[in-house]
């Protein structure tokens, strides 16, 4: 079991409310149809929280974001200058408008490309921009390796106090500590309220794919003698990977421990960044390493509709079912399609639209939930992830769940949503609800 501990930022603001806030302006009219300005801010974004803001630069932004490629020469082609000059007036012209109302700001100074986070304050106007970060200095290296430090010991201190209070879970101290934790948003505390504290931290069950690897120098004799050989020439996709240069041979060895969906590891993160909010802990577990009792008796999170369990608990639930690669609609409404299939680019193959499912359910105990988020691909999972811990995106949920009820404003405690969401390089873009049904106590 992996015990995930919270990360604290210096900035005052939490890795979770950041990412709020990033979601809110992208899926703002202002950026919902740009989807490479949407990709910009996400690129110096993640970047930025995962402490690469000093690599940020033009060149990186062209080749990685604007696929300018080796050879990108940013004197001569200056699409990042005045993609990030559009992008600018944009968040202004969001924080004027939309996000108005808004009590966190995020800005991109002038001539810099890293984000900036401030707190407007009630009455603030919130029109100046936060100052560009400064070039670095040797004061500033000082106080730089002193922070790393601090945030380094404050983090041992944060992990060892979550194991100890986990090895003296019945002390009434603790007990009463997770009681004072902070709250969700109102917007997403409806549908997250079961997993919440006073409740068990949910477990989260994340998917062992079975795939085949490249066998590599580090296998043993018995793993390459039961790899597929396949002529590096058949296989020209992978000419630009480091994997086409280093191996002699193309080996595929089957592995069931290797490997976990992109798309729901990054929901991952999102998750156990919004439990942290609540002063939670973040329990993970391989799909493969799970046993059934443990389901029956625990808040459990499915991640990914590939793995092992998504396809056993509850298999006979009425409405979508998701079986051979497509979503079937058993009892398709007006406007509805019996069958729901990813989307390709003609040309290219590409995906540009993926489908997924959310399941609320009932556990074995009625106070426990089972909560199964997975989509087509893992571009659908990651979208559906993402939904369901937005703001914005839960009102939607909300309105459209209680038009189920006869007075048009319960939630039934169970349900299934169908989203679909739009695709591009690979990216989970604008996220929507297709349908939703009630399911029974």
């Amino acid at each position: 079991m992996v015990l995930v501990s919270r990360h604290n930022p210096v900035d005052g603001f939490s890795l979770y409310e950041k990412r709020e806030e990033l979601r809110r302006v992208i899926q703002s009219r202002h950026f919902a149809n740009s989807p490479k300005k949407t990709r910009f801010l996400e690129f110096i974004a993640e970047q930025t929280f995962q402490g690469n803001s000093e690599k940020l630069n033009e060149y990186l932004i062209g080749t990685e974001v604007y696929e300018r490629g080796a050879d990108f020469d940013q004197q001569k082609d200056p699409i990042v200058r005045v993609q990030a000059h559009e992008i600018r007036r944009l968040l202004k012209k969001y924080y004027e408008e939309e996000g108005a109302d808004g009590v966190i700001r995020m800005d991109l100074p002038p001539g810099h490309y890293v984000p900036v986070f401030s707190r407007i304050e009630p009455g603030e106007t919130a029109e100046a921009v936060p100052p560009a970060p400064q070039a670095a200095t040797a004061s500033r290296g000082i106080n730089r390796v002193h922070l790393v430090l601090t945030v380094a010991l404050a983090a041992a201190c944060v992990v060892l106090a979550v194991l100890l209070a986990r090895r003296g879970g019945q002390d009434t101290n603790a007990a009463q500590a997770r009681h004072v934790a902070a709250t969700l948003p109102v917007n997403l505390d409806w549908f997250w309220h079961p997993f919440l504290p006073p409740a068990g931290a949910p477990l989260i069950v994340i998917p062992n794919h079975p795939l085949l690897r490249a066998a590599h120098g580090g296998d043993s004799a018995q793993t390459w003698a039961s790899g597929h050989d396949i002529p590096k020439a058949s296989l020209p996709e992978f000419r630009d990977t480091i994997h086409f240069r280093e191996l002699k041979r193309f080996v595929f060895v089957p592995s069931l421990t290797d490997f976990t969906s992109v798309g729901e590891t990054v929901g991952l993160v999102d998750l156990c960044e919004m439990f942290f909010h609540v002063g939670d802990t973040c329990l993970v577990r391989q799909s493969r390493l799970l046993n059934f009792e443990e389901i029956k008796s625990n808040n459990v999170i499915l991640l990914g509709g590939n793995q092992s369990w998504s396809g056993r608990v509850f298999l006979n639930v009425e409405g979508f079912h998701f079986q051979d690669g497509v979503i079937i609609n058993r009892s398709p409404q007006p406007g509805e399609k019996p069958i729901y299939k990813p989307e390709f680019d003609p040309v290219t193959n590409e995906l540009t639209r993926d489908y997924a499912l959310v399941l609320m359910l009932p556990n074995e105990r009625k106070e426990n939930r089972v909560l199964l988020i997975y989509g087509i691909y893992t571009q659908g999972s990651q979208a559906a992830i993402e939904f369901v811990t937005s703001q914005e995106k839960m009102v939607q949920l909300r309105t459209a769940l209680a038009a189920l009820s006869p007075d048009h404003k319960t939630v039934p405690p169970y349900f299934q949503v169908l989203l679909t969401t739009t695709v591009e390089n690979a990216v989970p873009g604008d996220t929507s609800i297709v349908a939703v049904r009630k399911v029974a106590d």
